[in-house]
């Protein structure tokens, strides 16, 4: 059965590590019959939420019009979400924090998000895979919160370097999470 998918990445190097796993994952999801709608966060202008609670007031999600109210309609229809990105100083970029956090107006909206699926797609330059918890913890949060299930991460260390996740599984890895939706 054919899903829509919504991917949204968080690093603004187009041609990083990160890229390179959403990459293969959207192949193999168009492959399987999915359709994918991506959004680059990092390339787009989205602010935090201003926890003013008038969402869907003015008929948009956000009253602070900008392109979060551009993803906002996709997320509503999407059957899955994926969120791809690398680790900055430990936790989620901003370029996708904004993103995550005005989600916030869909459920003050009164808009129901909940059954669909989420997955992770992330990596960092340290060894050490605890630093992706950093991630994962507040994805996986967010997944419960909305009622979301988790299908799948991919969490990938030791990759700083454009080109680095070509020695690793990680864009593999990407493409056989497409199979879990």
């Amino acid at each position: 059965m054919s899903k829509k998918i919504v991917v949204i990445t968080g690093s603004p190097r187009k041609n990083g590590n990160s890229f390179a796993m959403t990459d293969r994952f959207i192949q193999a999801a168009q492959a399987k019959g999915h359709s994918v709608t991506r959004f680059d966060a990092a390339m787009m202008k989205i602010g935090g939420c201003h926890a003013c609670e008038t969402c869907f007031q003015t008929g948009k999600a956000c009253s602070f019009d900008d392109d979060f109210n551009i993803i906002a309609p996709a997320i509503l229809e999407a059957d899955a979400i994926v969120f791809t990105m690398p680790v900055y100083w430990y936790s989620i970029p901003a370029q996708i924090k904004g993103v995550i956090d005005r989600i916030y107006s869909l459920v003050v909206g009164g808009k129901d998000i909940s059954g669909k699926e989420c997955a992770l797609i992330a990596c960092c330059e340290e060894d050490d895979l605890s630093v992706l918890d950093g991630i994962r913890i507040p994805i996986e949060r967010t997944a419960a919160l909305n009622k979301w299930k988790m299908i799948g991460e991919v969490l990938v260390p030791g990759v700083l370097k454009p080109g680095d996740i070509d020695h690793t599984d990680g864009c593999q890895q990407a493409a056989a999470l497409a199979e879990k939706i």
